[in-house]
C-alpha cells in the first residue's frame, strides 16, 4: 500500500486526485494541502511514499518544494504548464501529469510508482543493506540503521533514540509517527513512553524488560499485546 499525500493550491485540483486515489486499492491518500509550508509540516513527523504535487504554487513553487523536503519521497507533479516537464525530471519524478488528466492516465502514474517502490525495495535486499530510517536531527538527516536501535524513549514532544556504541539521538517526532516507521514485526510499544526492538530483550520479570543494563516498564494496556510477541 502507497501512502501519499496531494500538494495544489486549487481545491478543485485536490477533489479530482482524491477521487481518483479512492478507485484505486493500492493507494491511501492520507491528507491534501493547498500549502507547502502544512505539508512540510506534517512531513516532519509522518512517513510518505508519494507526493502528488503542483509545480506552480504560489511562494514556493512544487519544484522548489521537492527539492527541500527531507524524506525520500516519490513525487508525481500535476501542473497545467507543460514547460516544466525537463525540470522535473532532473528531480528524478516518477510522472509529469499535464491538467487535465484522465483516471487512466493517473492510473499509469500511480502504476510507475508502484514499480518504482517496489524496485527500490528489491534493490535494497539484495546489496544486503542493513535496514535504516533517516531522520531528521536539528537542521540535517541522520542514517540510522534500525539494528543499532536498543529502545526509543518519548520526551514529550520529542523522541530520545538509544543506539548501540553510541550516544542517543534526540528527534521532534511523535511515538506514532515512530511506529509508523518502524517494521512491526520487529518493533513493539510496551508503554505511552517506550518502543523496543524485540530482538534486544534480554529478561522480561515483573513487569520489567532488561536491555543491556536499561530496565523499560511494561504499561497495563500494552502488557498483553507485547507477550503475545514476545512469547510466539
Amino acid at each position: 500500500m502507497i501512502r501519499a499525500i496531494a500538494l495544489d493550491d486549487e481545491r478543485p485540483a485536490l477533489d479530482v486526485i482524491e477521487a481518483f486515489c479512492s478507485r484505486i486499492p493500492s493507494i491511501t491518500l492520507v491528507k491534501s494541502f493547498t500549502r507547502t509550508g502544512e505539508a512540510r509540516l506534517y512531513m516532519e513527523n509522518n512517513p510518505v511514499d508519494l507526493i502528488f504535487l503542483d509545480i506552480n504554487m504560489p511562494r514556493e513553487s512544487g519544484l522548489e518544494f521537492s527539492r527541500s523536503i527531507n524524506q525520500q519521497s516519490m513525487v508525481i507533479f500535476t501542473t497545467a504548464y507543460s514547460e516544466f516537464a525537463a525540470e522535473s525530471y532532473e528531480v528524478e519524478a516518477v510522472d509529469y501529469l499535464l491538467k487535465p488528466f484522465t483516471f487512466e492516465r493517473f492510473g499509469q502514474a500511480v502504476q510507475r510508482a508502484q514499480i518504482r517502490l517496489k524496485s527500490l525495495s528489491t534493490e535494497r535486499m539484495e546489496s544486503g543493506e542493513p535496514a535504516h530510517l533517516f531522520l531528521r536531527v536539528d537542521y540535517g538527516l541522520v542514517k540510522v540503521t534500525l539494528s543499532d536501535i536498543l529502545f526509543i524513549e518519548g520526551l514529550d514532544n520529542y523522541l530520545k533514540i538509544h543506539l548501540r556504541g553510541t550516544r542517543a539521538l534526540v528527534v521532534r517526532l511523535t511515538m506514532k509517527a515512530m511506529q509508523d516507521k518502524l517494521p512491526a514485526e520487529h518493533f513493539v510499544r510496551v508503554h505511552r513512553s517506550y518502543i523496543v526492538p524485540l530482538d534486544k530483550i534480554r529478561t522480561v520479570r515483573n513487569k520489567v524488560i532488561l536491555i543491556e543494563e536499561e530496565e523499560i516498564p511494561i504499561g497495563s494496556s500494552y502488557e498483553r499485546d507485547f507477550l503475545d510477541r514476545f512469547i510466539q
